[in-house]
């Protein structure tokens, strides 16, 4: 009889709202007054500590070759963009690589649930602010491998664009990577002409910041189809390119690069199209919604590496000391903020972790002995 006492009464407080009067009269007949204190205690802080669902948090070796599939893509796409720059003005051919995200699948996919203005941002973001610069600093201004390196300063953008609409504080150790970043930069800026000119440095920042302006636009648009999030945006890529493609290359730069474009011309804008985005991007967001981002976004401090050595090995671009120092100096700021944040995370769960163990201890006590786990 005792015994159903005590579960009624267990099962009472789990089910309880939390109200630390109905406790008390719940419990009052057979629980110390101070007990039913900390037993409310407890339920208020398991419904103020959210518990996210565990994730594995290792990649199958099958989905790790797909991630460094998506990554070589990404690094050795710079490589593509130079070979599409030698028969294209650029601006066309970020034009052209739109137009086909757009078309056909337009008339396919739904259109994602999510403000006009946020598509409008992002494909502006994303065509003219990182696609446009980059290829207007690609064609000639700085080569492939090292546009692939200083694109990486996205990274450092993003985290100030988030500061600014969360209101956060910059940490200390994220100063000491950006540190790091900025060395790298200036360290290519001093060698100017070499395989980088200041023009194309400034560029390649500015299609960073692009890039980081896209990456927080559509986080603010929440869970949507990502493949079909890029379709629709592309919308609004298109009339500013091609309309700064009309004012600043002209029609008879147009015509003539139409013209003279060949089946591989139009094989590396269709690259750019269904490889680089379609596929990259899809892939990327497929794995996100699997995986904690923390394991999956290690991989991107190898998109510089694919990009430097595919523009080495298939451009001939020159390795020289500068440039590794250069790498390397940008790549320790990246994974410096990476895996301190990474810590810092790791250390908040097993804060929860401590407190939730405390929580449910508290429970059992309050909760009272099971019948029977003293028998012999």
């Amino acid at each position: 009889m005792a015994g159903g006492r005590n579960r009624l009464r267990g099962r009472q407080t789990r089910d309880s709202p939390g109200l630390k009067d109905r406790l008390l009269r719940q419990t009052g007949a057979g629980m110390h007054k101070a007990q039913a204190c900390r037993e409310a205690f407890a339920l208020i802080l398991r419904r103020s500590i959210p518990v996210t669902r565990v994730t594995d948090s290792h990649l199958s070796p099958r989905d790790l070759l797909l991630a460094l599939a998506v990554v070589f893509v990404w690094g050795s796409n710079f490589v593509v963009i130079k070979l599409g720059l030698d028969a294209l003005p650029p601006l066309l051919f970020a034009s052209l690589r739109f137009t086909f995200v757009l078309l056909p699948l337009v008339f396919f996919l739904p259109r994602p649930k999510v403000a006009w203005r946020n598509l409008i941002l992002y494909g502006t973001a994303i065509g003219l602010g990182q696609f446009g610069l980059l290829f207007i600093a690609m064609d000639g201004l700085i080569s492939p491998g090292l546009a692939s390196l200083v694109v990486q300063m996205q990274v450092f953008f993003t985290i100030a664009l988030s500061m600014l609409r969360s209101g956060e504080r910059l940490k200390p150790y994220q100063l000491g990577a950006f540190a790091l970043a900025i060395a790298g930069m200036a360290v290519i800026m001093a060698h100017n002409g070499r395989g980088a000119t200041i023009a194309g440095v400034v560029l390649t920042v500015g299609a960073a910041a692009g890039w980081a302006l896209a990456n927080q636009t559509s986080k603010e648009a929440g869970k949507v189809n990502a493949l079909a999030y890029v379709v629709w945006s592309s919308l609004f890529s298109l009339p500013p390119l091609y309309l700064l493609s009309l004012w600043r290359e002209g029609w008879p730069a147009i015509a003539t690069g139409l013209e003279h474009a060949t089946l591989g011309t139009w094989a590396v804008i269709l690259w750019q199209s269904v490889g680089n985005t379609m596929f990259g991007y899809g892939c990327w967001a497929w794995l996100l919604a699997r995986y904690p981002a923390a394991t999956v976004s290690p991989l991107t401090l190898l998109v510089p590496v694919f990009g430097m050595g595919a523009s080495a090995l298939l451009l001939g671009e020159p390795l020289q000391d500068w440039k590794i120092l250069a790498g390397l100096l940008v790549m320790a700021g990246l994974a410096v903020n990476l895996f301190w944040a990474r810590r810092g995370r790791a250390a908040d769960k097993t804060v929860r972790w401590t407190v939730l163990s405390g929580e449910r201890r508290e429970r059992e006590r309050a909760a009272g002995p099971v019948p029977g786990q003293n028998a012999p």
